[in-house]
């Protein structure tokens, strides 16, 4: 047998036995660690064809995430900014918020101070051309409308916008700023005791935006509180920290997370908390997951509040970031959290297979458990006890309410689906407001005679019908019936919303959330709330 003998290149050579030694000297870095270097190094610089380090390294990267667990990940530069920025609560803009409907971006709201607003930009305007390319009926992905209309602060860019009552384009030139994004949904009063604020993600800002809120609602009369974190993905922990610290009494544990590599380490509440009394409800649903884990945990091994909605994701794993040189970023796992009773909350999950994990969600929907508790089950080996009540709580998979609310399916049928997801709810709501803006700010100052005097026209309706048909949606007279009365109420939500803003969206679709029905008759009622928390008065 013949074996052909490679001639390392000179420098190649060098190259490989200087990694080889620097490695060795240093004894932290294992055989094996030398020899994926090594096998880079070979690659990049002997393969047969052009070799994209680039590629090599990232793919080598994501190869080696993808055999661990399903929360660590590798992103490139770009992606690293997307994930990151919605946290970091700013970015340099022109400070609106749209929608993409029939290919047209729709001004959904200006943001107040920022500097569209400056120029004389409004809601419902049209924006058709962005510098010199025209991003109207083009199919343009939101993502790449985006990288022209953001940029760095102080640069320029020039828009040409169609607004209803002109005849001609009007067109604007924007110095782009510093806009802040807020995490904060909605804060108002339920009723004459009771607040309700709803928290979209933990974002740096989300414990500032929170004590404002609860300030205002305080000197508005709120003496019990809703907390809704149904939807709310998680984000930095440091921030449910202090969300959870606003509930708590000092010294209390929120949470304590450990590693392989990480020594334990202790959360404990200070004694800043601004509603550490008056009852609480904080309601939560399957995509609720990390840090609203993190906070539902803390109140409901404390008895401090009531938990209502449906489990909770159950990602109990921290992960820390990771900056590569060239800005892309490691997420990598390298602790678990456990709530005060000693629980993690992690739901199961098979080292380097993502796909079963992916599809839990769908499992539990398959079973019937957002549609019954009697679906769920845990095995004793998970059971816990809360801190003051003693009550038996769960872990290893999510946050199980105290109280469980079904998922409504009766309502979402597939007609209400298909028209979702082409847009045309909200087609019909913004053609409605570009064509009644002003008739609508004149009628309804406020979201009070708004939510109580206006109610959507039969004409509206039958142009949903119509646009759906045009768009190949076939009409079935069963399934609208059984959605109308919730596409009426996204309908009138969504006016509401850029009419007024986000809350007052909130405002009108609340109308609608059992669980928070349920929430405003627990507490409302202290025999109930307290029975539910195993105290007495």
């Amino acid at each position: 047998m013949n074996i052909m003998k490679i001639k390392w290149p000179a420098a190649v050579a060098g190259m490989i036995v200087f990694a080889a030694a620097s490695l060795h000297a240093q004894q932290r870095i294992s055989e094996d660690s030398r020899k994926l270097l090594i096998a880079f190094s070979a690659i990049s610089t002997l393969y047969v064809d052009p070799a994209d380090e680039k590629k090599l390294s990232e793919n080598a990267i994501t190869g080696m995430l993808e055999k661990l667990d399903p929360h660590s990940e590798y992103s490139n530069p770009e992606e690293t900014k997307e994930l990151t920025e919605p946290l970091e609560s700013n970015f340099d803009g022109i400070g609106i918020q749209f929608n993409m409907l029939t290919d047209t971006l729709y001004v959904i709201q200006v943001i107040s101070g920022g500097p569209s607003e400056k120029i004389g930009l409004l809601a419902g305007d049209r924006i058709i051309f962005v510098d010199d390319t025209v991003i109207a009926g083009v199919k343009m992905k939101n993502t790449d409308i985006m990288k022209r209309l953001r940029g760095p602060r102080n640069t320029q860019v020039r828009i040409k916008v169609r607004r209803t009552g002109f005849a001609e384009l009007l067109e604007y030139t924007i110095t782009r700023g510093n806009i802040p994004i807020y995490s904060l949904d909605a804060a108002y009063m339920l009723d004459e005791s009771t607040g309700y604020i709803r928290l979209s993600r933990f974002a740096i800002t989300s414990s500032k935006e929170i004590r404002e809120a609860v300030g205002k609602l305080l000197l508005q009369g709120m003496e019990n509180l809703v907390l809704d974190l149904q939807g709310n993905g998680g984000g930095y922990l440091h921030i449910a920290h202090e969300l959870a610290d606003e509930f708590l009494d000092r010294e209390k544990l929120i949470v304590y997370t450990q590693g392989n590599r990480q020594p334990r380490e202790n959360s404990f509440a200070t004694e800043k908390g601004n509603f550490e009394n008056g009852r609480l409800v904080l309601l939560v649903d399957e995509y609720s997951a990390s840090a609203s884990e993190i906070v539902s945990g803390a109140v409901q091994d404390w008895d401090r509040g009531v938990i209502v909605g449906r489990r909770t994701f159950g990602k109990g794993l921290v992960q820390k970031p990771v900056p590569l040189p060239d800005g892309s970023m490691i997420r990598l796992t390298v602790a678990r959290y456990y709530t005060p009773s000693g629980r993690n909350i992690q739901k199961h999950y098979t080292m380097g297979n993502d796909t079963l994990y992916n599809r839990e969600l769908i499992e539990r929907y398959n079973r019937g458990e957002l549609m019954s508790a009697d679906s769920i089950h845990f095995p004793d080996s998970l059971k816990f006890n809360t801190l003051v009540s003693k009550r038996t709580v769960y872990g290893g998979g999510g946050i199980m309410p105290d109280v469980f609310i079904p998922l409504d399916s009766a309502r979402y049928t597939d007609y209400h689906r298909k028209v979702s997801a082409l847009g045309i709810i909200n087609i019909v709501s913004m053609n409605y407001l570009d064509r009644n803006r002003k008739t609508l700010n004149k009628n309804y100052p406020d979201i009070l005679r708004y939510k109580h005097g206006f109610n959507v026209p039969e004409d509206v309706l039958e142009e949903l019908r119509q646009t759906a048909a045009e768009k190949e949606v076939e009409f079935n007279e069963e399934q609208y019936n059984k959605s109308r009365a919730l596409i009426t109420l996204q309908i009138k939500a969504l006016i509401a919303r850029d009419l007024f803003d986000m809350s007052e969206y909130y405002q009108i679709i609340n109308d609608e959330n059992e669980s928070l029905k349920e929430a405003l008759r627990i507490i409302s009622s202290p025999d109930v709330y307290h029975r539910i928390l195993g105290k007495g008065l």
